[in-house]
Parts: structure tokens; C-alpha cells; sequence
């Protein structure tokens, strides 16, 4: 996912900076739960909620302000417990209305934490310290689906008619099969190049798969040009103007990873980066959960994860700037391959200021990577997934992760969608006639 560098666009539902209260598709006033509006992440700004992303004093990012229940972080807890098993649970933390469990959405997340002690003792981390938070369950298979189930309910309170996005697979997808659930158009861009597994599962929902001659950046550039041209009127794009909303979607992965740890920050995360908003809305997640009291104030240490052949932010940090330039993508690791991360250089303040880290793995690396997580755990992850425990390997080598820390893996997507990363290292062990003697001959009687 990235943001633009365009100027805000304003559609009839959209709010304006003059301090009036947006309009609702049904005329009356938005409701979003405990969002009080929206705040620029950079000159602190403050606008009613609407479908706008950037601010109009310095073009920073604009993201959700909250009102967040106040009193007993017990009852808090307990009402959190009593929830549904996916997102919903944590409404009360979350810009949507309260009745959202009960609308067409696709209910994603409270997907497994999987402690991992045969990888720990592979990566030479003490039993039951490492954990994968496996979000392959979700509905399309991969953790986009949490954050468009939080752009659709803006989507639904602006009055947008149309669902769209860039993306490089995942989030096509995860687009199209929620505004299947729900009712919308859809109409999703695409790099030409995808993999192809997820090429089918983005076209099988029913809207419309653009392809675009390029790569992500490109497809990115395209769609900041039709959300300006009256042909983009009434479309939501869930990470352009309905960006705000869509990147609070990953907050629940840390939500969940606290409450599965029995409501305890871990010590360690290693989070991928694509365009860096996932792993700043984890952090802003667990800083939420301190504020309200629900898990207990200690130092946590945040890691990302990057391709080599998509690594702008790796080497930012390694060189020690604040700037992230763009490269162009060249990796397997496609769901991660946008060169010019938006969240960037917030990624670097977050890692520094936590005593993280950012680092990068090779494609072999990856490849390696995606089959330790398979051959220890029983867990595909696709690419993004080998990028992240590749890293942490790499780290826990290094010595920047500490092994006798709780340390929680994030594996966003499941690897059929990227079967062409192992298909040439993940054949038949042997071709065999059905007989026993065929069987002794092959050597695999033992």
C-alpha cells in the first residue's frame, strides 16, 4: 500500500477543513464510532472526518483522532473478551459505528498465534519466546483483508458507490471479495506482472482487474490521476482518500497479538514493509493499548523487514538518514516491492526510537526462508512471510534480537498465492510404479 503526494480530493461527502460535520450517505451526520476527525501526522492539523488523506496546510498525512473509552481497563477487557472472533471485537478502539458486526462485511482477523518452538530451536531462540502471528486465515488469505474491512465502513458513511485501490495483489483482492459481501462496484489497478495465482483470486469476485504496463509506482501514479479527473467521482479509493481509515485495520494485528499473549506487550516484533503502514499502525496499536491501560507500560523493540531487491528503507537505516530514496523494485517478494515507501520515514523513527532495526534479505534468502517456516511449523507463508523470518534470522545472528525475549513473527499472506517463489524446489521426492519393490528401490522405505 502507498499514499500519494497529490493534493487532497474532495467528493459531495467529503469535509473540509472550515470545521462543519461531514455529511453521511444518508444525510445526516458520519458515524464512526469514537473518531473525533481526522490529525496531520505532521503539523498536527485537525479536520472533520471525510474521505481526505492529506493535509492542506503542509501536505502531510492525515490519520484517525480518537475519543477512546475512558474508566476501568478491566471492563474494558471484558467487554473486548465478550466480542466476536475477528476485528469487530475491538470496535470500541476503531473508526466504525457500534452496529458494524451486524453489516456485510467480511469479519476478518483473531486469526492464530502460533508458537513456533521448532523454529525457535532452528533460529536458536529459547522455547517458547518465538511466535508467528499467522494471518494467512483471513478471508482472501492475507492481512489486507483487516484493512479494507475498515475502509468499507468509511466507504459506506461517505456514500461512495465504487471500491478501488492500487495494489500489487493482495489488496485487489481483499477489495474485491469485500465489495462483493458488500454491495459496491469494484474496480482494482494492478502491475502487468503479478503473480498469477494472485491475478486469478483479484478477477474471481466479479469487478473490474485493471493490469498496468509498469510496476507498482506506476500503477500508483495512474490512480492519483484518475482520483483528480471526474471520472474518479463517487469512487472510495480504500488507500488514497479513504487512506485514514484503511491503515487503523493494522492496529488489530496488534491488538490481537497482545490479547493472545494474555493482554502482555511482546518484547520484539519483526513486521514487513511494504509501504511502511503496517508496521507504524502496529506501534500505534500497542501505544493506544498502554494509554488505556489495558497492558502494562515496558520497552518493546519494532524490526522491519525488507527484500534486498526492494530495500529503501533498509538502506536508509543502515546509512543513517532520515531520508528514504526510491529504488526501482527487482524481487520476488512482489507484495513488498514499492520503491517508493510512503511510511518510510516514519518506519526509521520508530525503529530508532524503540532500539528496533531495519534489514533486508536476498531472494534466495526468502526462498530459504518460506521453506524452514513450512518444514517447521506447517506454515506456508508467501513471500512477505520469508521475508520476515528470513530477517529475523538474520537479527537473531546479528545479535539485535534478543533470544530470550518474547519475539512475535508477522506472516501476512498464504504461499499459494506465490507458488512460483518454491515450485522448483518443492517437487515429488520420486516418481514410483505402485508396487513395494518400486517403493524399497527408491530408498524411502525407512
Amino acid at each position: 500500500m502507498a499514499s500519494q503526494t497529490v493534493a487532497p480530493t474532495t467528493h459531495s461527502a467529503s469535509a473540509t477543513a472550515s470545521g462543519s460535520a461531514p455529511a453521511s450517505a444518508a444525510g445526516g451526520p458520519v458515524d464512526l464510532g469514537p473518531a473525533s476527525g481526522l490529525s496531520c501526522r505532521e503539523c498536527g492539523q485537525t479536520v472533520p472526518l471525510g474521505p481526505v488523506f492529506a493535509c492542506e496546510l503542509c501536505f502531510g498525512p492525515l490519520e484517525v483522532a480518537y475519543d477512546l473509552p475512558a474508566g476501568d481497563p478491566e471492563a474494558l477487557r471484558a467487554r473486548i473478551e465478550a466480542g466476536p472472533a475477528n476485528i469487530w471485537r475491538y470496535a470500541p478502539l476503531l473508526p466504525v459505528p457500534a452496529d458494524v458486526a451486524g453489516k456485510p462485511n467480511l469479519n476478518p482477523g483473531w486469526t492464530p498465534l502460533v508458537k513456533a518452538d521448532n523454529l525457535a530451536r532452528e533460529l536458536g531462540v529459547e522455547p517458547g519466546k518465538l511466535f508467528v502471528k499467522d494471518d494467512s486465515g483471513n478471508p482472501t488469505h492475507s492481512f489486507k483483508d483487516r484493512v479494507v474491512a475498515q475502509a468499507i465502513e468509511a466507504a459506506r458513511a461517505f456514500g461512495f458507490t465504487t471500491l478501488s485501490c492500487s495494489s500489487t495483489g493482495n489488496l485487489a483482492g481483499a477489495v474485491g471479495a469485500a465489495a462483493a459481501r458488500a454491495g459496491f462496484r469494484s474496480c482494482v489497478f494492478i502491475p502487468h506482472d503479478l503473480e498469477q495465482g494472485k491475478v486469478v483470486m483479484a478477477g474471481v469476485y466479479g469487478g473490474d482487474l485493471v493490469a498496468i504496463e509498469g510496476n507498482y509506482d506506476d500503477v500508483n501514479r495512474f490512480c492519483s490521476e484518475l482520483i483528480g479527473d471526474p471520472l474518479g467521482e463517487g469512487w472510495g479509493f480504500v488507500n488514497v482518500n479513504l487512506r485514514p481509515y484503511y491503515g487503523e485495520g493494522s492496529k488489530t494485528l496488534a491488538y490481537e497479538i497482545c490479547e493472545q499473549l494474555g493482554w502482555v506487550l511482546p518484547d520484539q516484533l519483526v513486521v514487513p514493509i511494504a509501504s511502511g503502514s503496517q508496521l507504524t499502525k502496529i506501534d500505534k496499536g500497542l501505544r493506544e493499548l498502554i494509554k488505556l491501560g489495558l497492558v502494562e507500560d515496558k520497552p518493546y523493540k519494532i524490526f522491519g523487514a525488507q527484500a534486498e531487491g526492494c530495500s529503501p528503507v533498509s538502506t536508509a537505516f543502515k546509512a543513517g538518514h532520515d531520508v528514504v530514496r526510491p529504488q526501482k523494485p527487482d524481487t520476488i517478494a512482489k507484495s513488498l516491492a514499492i520503491g517508493n515507501p510512503a511510511d518510510g520515514p516514519y518506519v526509521l523513527d520508530i525503529a530508532r526510537r524503540t532500539g528496533g532495526a531495519v534489514e533486508d534479505v536476498t531472494d534466495e534468502q526468502i526462498v530459504d526462508a518460506i521453506r524452514l517456516l513450512a518444514r517447521t511449523e506447517g506454515i506456508f507463508a508467501e513471500t512477505a512471510g520469508g521475508v520476515t523470518v528470513g530477517v529475523a534470522r538474520k537479527l537473531v545472528e546479528s545479535g539485535l534480537i534478543d533470544p530470550s525475549l518474547t519475539t512475535v513473527v508477522l506472516n501476512t499472506g498464504d504461499g499459494l498465492k506465490t507458488l512460483d517463489a518454491v515450485a522448483e524446489t518443492s517437487q515429488a521426492t520420486a516418481t514410483i510404479r505402485p508396487s513395494l519393490d518400486a517403493f524399497r528401490a527408491a530408498g524411502l522405505a525407512h
